[in-house]
């Protein structure tokens, strides 16, 4: 549901981090669904391993457009799908068919390669994809995919934090990371928690509902705080009684990363090979068992006419 890259999003590089910054997203559409995009961001490819944010929805309620995502490919990448409200129904190359509801995570890791479609069961819709870069030890193997139904949870006091990925106080997800890596989902009332972190890791706060201070800066939906590693604690104020809140945290990923359409690679070269492998239709990817229409990737900007073979 979320992707593809856009050209806006290419030129974002990972600049050093001195302070708690604030970044504002940018508004897309990915299969009829309105999104916020924060990440990448002008000067943040990566938080962590995290390379890719989208806040989706909500739909209309009384006529919501069909969210439909025909069958497209992924390579290097873990998606993470977490919603908020309404169903979303996932298939992919693996003969998958998962429903999937608010409160449960789906874990989709495309290694060297899988193909998956996305369609909205029940709206009204919104929620969060986000992609997770893979590294270099698993982004060659194979495709995976996880549906969690149960996922623990830490009691702030005046609010509650799922674990969708990684640890926090004590309370461990069983979904799969290859890396160093948190991701939490607030649901608090107004006040201000502080939340312990990994002294190590660098975080990103995206506000889902209402607006949130994290530091000095103050953010609302549709804009990410960015945290640098070096801290032990997090404090976020928030202002309403019903806010809700994205955390994520990760060890720096040590590697750059090559972005483009729906690849995560390292190189033009990688990408360039998945995309005519999809073009030509070979074994890499799959079918993936759904009606809806498959989705055609645009040439790589760098290849000329004559390089398309």
């Amino acid at each position: 549901m979320s992707g593809p890259m856009q050209p806006a999003d290419l030129d974002c590089e990972d600049e050093r981090l001195d302070g708690v910054e604030a970044r504002e997203g940018r508004a897309t559409l990915v299969g009829g669904l309105p999104v916020a995009r924060v990440l990448p961001t002008k000067g943040r490819r990566t938080v962590g391993a995290w390379c890719f944010v989208d806040l989706m929805g909500p739909m209309d309620a009384v006529d919501p457009d069909p969210l439909e995502v025909g069958p497209h490919p992924h390579i290097g990448l873990s998606t993470v799908t977490w919603l908020h409200a309404g169903e979303a129904l996932h298939t992919d190359s693996l003969g998958t068919e998962q429903l999937i509801r608010p409160g449960q995570l789906n874990l989709m890791t495309a290694g060297h390669g899988i193909a998956h479609a996305e369609l909205a069961a029940a709206p009204p819709f919104n929620g969060a994809q986000l992609w997770i870069a893979q590294p270099e030890g698993t982004r060659h193997g194979a495709s995976t995919f996880e549906h969690h139904e149960d996922l623990p949870e830490v009691d702030l006091g005046h609010g509650v934090a799922t674990v969708l990925i990684g640890a926090h106080q004590g309370a461990v997800s069983s979904a799969r990371a290859d890396t160093p890596l948190v991701g939490l989902d607030l649901a608090v009332r107004r006040g201000r928690v502080v939340l312990p972190t990994e002294r190590h890791f660098e975080h990103a706060v995206v506000p889902v509902e209402g607006r949130v201070k994290v530091g000095p800066e103050v953010i609302e939906p549709g804009w990410i705080a960015l945290v640098p590693a070096g801290i032990e604690e997090l404090p976020i104020e928030t202002e309403r009684d019903d806010s809700r809140l994205l955390v994520l945290g990760g060890e720096p990923l040590g590697e750059k990363v090559q972005m483009w359409w729906n690849f995560v690679a390292r190189d033009r070269d990688e990408i360039t090979a998945a995309w005519r492998e999809w073009r030509d239709r070979t074994d890499r990817f799959g079918a993936v068992p759904t009606d809806l229409e498959r989705i055609e990737a645009p040439r790589p900007p760098w290849l000329a006419d004559d390089q398309e073979r």
